[in-house]
C-alpha cells in the first residue's frame, strides 16, 4: 500500500509534504531520533547512580536498551495494525487499566512516596498509570466514534466518558501520582474538543481542576514544598530547592554547544534523578542549548504530525485517538521541561522517549506506532479538506 501511495503522489505531481505518508515519515523519524538520544543520555546520566546501587556503571543503561528493544518491536507491530484492530482493543485495555490501578492500592509498591508500582519479580516493576493513558486514548475514541450522531446531546457526550475517566483519575490520585493525573485531564479535554464540546464546558472543567490541584497541594506537605521550592529554591537550597538549583546549574553550564557527551558534572551525585525526571538538564549540560532545542523541535514535529493526521482523516476514531495521543505526549513533555526550566513546580513525570523507565517508554512507543498505522491507512485514501471548526 505504501508503494502504491508513493506512485499516486508522483503521478499527481502533488508535493510529498501534502500526502499522509509524510506524516508517517515525520512520526517515525522524530520518534527514532528521540529514542536514540534518550538511550545515549541515559547511558551518560545513569552511570554514577548505577555504579553506586549495582556496582556496575551500565546496569541501568542495559535495562533501558532492553526496554527500547521491546518498545520498538511493539511499535512496529502497532504500526502494522488496522484501525479496526485498534478499536477492538478499546474495552480490553480499559478493563486491564482499571483492574491494575485498583490492584496497586492493595498490592502496590511505594517509590518516592508514591504507591503506584506493581512488582513483577526481580528488578522489574510495572506502573499501571502509564498504561492507563493508552487505555483512555483507545476507549474514549472508540466510545465517541460509536456515538457520533448523538454527540449534540450533552448526556451522550459526557456519559459514560466523564464518570469512567473520573474513576481512572481518582485511582491515580489515590496512588499519589498527581503528575499522571495532570496528563489525563488534557487528554480528556482533547477527546471532548475534537468532538464538538462547547467552550463553557472547558471553562467549568478548568475551574474544577484548579480547585483540585489546590486541595491536593494543601493535603500533602511534600507538594507544598515543591511549590515553595519553585517560587524560591534558594530559600531551602539544601532541601526542597536542591534539585531545582542543580538542574538550573546543569542547564546554565552547557552554553550553546555543551560540555560534550558524558562530561556532565551534575550527574556526579549533585543532581537527583539525573537519568529520569531531570534528564533534560543533563541534555542541556552535555549538548548545550542546541541539544535542548533539538529535543523541543522533535516533540513539536510529533505534535504537528499528529494534529495534521487528526485534521485530514474522515474517521472519527482516528481523529479522536490522534488528538488524544498528541495531548498525552506533548502535555507530559511540557510538564517535564517546564519543571526543569523552573517554569512550573516539579511534577515528577518522565520526559517521553528520553527518560529512563520501561513503564513509560513502551506504552509511548505503542501509541506512536498506532499513529503511524493511522498515517499508513490514510495514505490510501483521498485527502479531505476540513472546514468545520471542530474537525467533525
Amino acid at each position: 500500500m505504501t508503494q502504491e501511495a508513493v506512485r499516486r503522489v508522483e503521478s499527481t505531481g502533488r508535493p510529498r509534504s501534502e500526502h499522509p505518508l509524510a506524516t508517517y515519515h515525520v512520526l517515525l523519524g522524530a520518534t527514532l531520533l528521540l529514542l536514540i538520544l534518550g538511550i545515549l543520555m541515559v547511558l551518560s546520566a545513569s552511570t554514577v547512580e548505577s555504579y553506586r546501587v549495582f556496582g556496575s556503571a551500565y546496569t541501568l543503561w542495559g535495562r533501558q536498551v532492553m526496554f527500547a528493544v521491546v518498545g520498538l518491536v511493539a511499535m512496529v507491530v502497532a504500526s502494522r495494525m488496522s484501525v479496526r484492530a485498534w478499536r477492538r482493543l478499546a474495552y480490553p485495555t480499559l478493563i486491564f487499566a482499571l483492574v491494575t490501578l485498583a490492584a496497586v492500592l492493595v498490592v502496590g509498591h511505594s517509590v518516592a512516596g508514591q504507591r503506584n508500582w506493581i512488582e513483577l519479580g526481580g528488578p522489574f516493576r510495572f506502573q499501571p498509570s502509564e498504561f492507563a493513558k493508552l487505555a483512555l486514548v483507545l476507549w474514549g475514541s472508540d466510545l465517541l466514534a460509536r456515538k457520533q450522531v448523538l454527540l449534540d446531546q450533552w448526556k451522550h457526550l459526557l456519559v459514560p466518558l466523564l464518570p469512567v475517566v473520573g474513576l481512572m483519575i481518582g485511582l491515580v490520585v489515590l496512588e499519589g501520582d498527581v503528575g499522571t493525573a495532570l496528563i489525563l485531564v488534557p487528554m480528556l479535554a482533547a477527546i471532548l474538543y475534537v468532538n464538538g464540546a462547547p467552550a463553557r464546558l472547558f471553562v467549568a472543567g478548568a475551574a474544577v481542576v484548579a480547585a483540585g490541584i489546590a486541595l491536593l497541594s494543601i493535603a500533602a506537605p511534600y507538594r507544598l514544598a515543591r511549590f515553595a521550592s519553585w517560587l524560591n529554591p534558594s530559600q531551602d537550597s539544601l532541601g526542597s530547592g536542591w534539585q531545582v538549583l542543580h538542574g538550573q546549574s546543569a542547564l546554565g553550564g552547557g552554553g550553546w554547544f555543551g560540555l560534550g557527551l558524558g562530561a556532565s558534572r551534575e550527574k556526579w551525585g549533585w543532581l537527583p534523578e539525573a537519568h529520569t525526571d531531570f534528564i533534560y538538564a543533563v541534555v542541556g549540560e552535555e549538548l548545550g542549548i542546541i541539544g535542548t532545542l533539538l529535543v523541543i523541535g522533535l516533540f513539536a514535529a510529533i505534535g504537528v504530525a499528529g494534529l495534521r493526521l487528526a485534521r485530514v482523516t474522515s474517521d472519527p476514531f482516528v481523529r479522536t485517538a490522534s488528538a488524544a495521543t498528541v495531548a498525552w505526549i506533548l502535555t507530559q513533555a511540557l510538564l517535564n521541561l517546564g519543571a526543569v526550566l523552573q517554569l512550573i513546580p516539579i511534577t515528577g513525570v518522565p520526559l517521553p522517549l528520553v527518560s529512563y523507565g520501561g513503564s513509560s517508554l513502551v506504552p509511548t512507543l505503542v501509541a506512536l506506532g498506532m499513529l503511524m498505522s493511522f498515517a499508513r491507512a490514510e495514505a490510501g485514501r483521498p485527502p479531505r479538506r476540513v472546514t468545520a471548526a471542530r474537525w467533525r
